[in-house]
């Protein structure tokens, strides 16, 4: 199992925890047991046609998953991931 470190924005959709194990063998494959089991978080991760909506950040051991071949990258025992949400807005000059 890997750890998914949640970013307060999303707790209240995943039971206020932290942090939740999840299973898969890859990013993407976590992600949708997270998804399974926790059915709110489902239209903050995903779009409708289940791909991962594009604000949503994922690291994989501190490493972009961007970098590391996206929700296709391997997961490995004791592997900690933490979603992170796009910020947007500010003025502009």
């Amino acid at each position: 199992m890997t750890v998914v470190r949640m970013p307060a924005p999303l707790r209240p959709y995943a039971g206020g925890l932290k942090e939740i194990e999840v299973t898969g063998g890859t990013v993407g494959m976590a992600l949708s047991d997270l998804a399974r089991r926790y059915p709110d978080l489902r239209t903050h991760l995903f779009d409708a046609n289940g791909d991962l909506r594009p604000y949503v950040n994922l690291f994989l051991n501190e490493e972009d998953i961007r970098h590391r071949g996206d929700v296709s990258a391997p997961l490995a025992e004791g592997d900690r991931r933490m979603i992170v949400p796009g910020i947007a807005g500010g003025r502009t000059t």
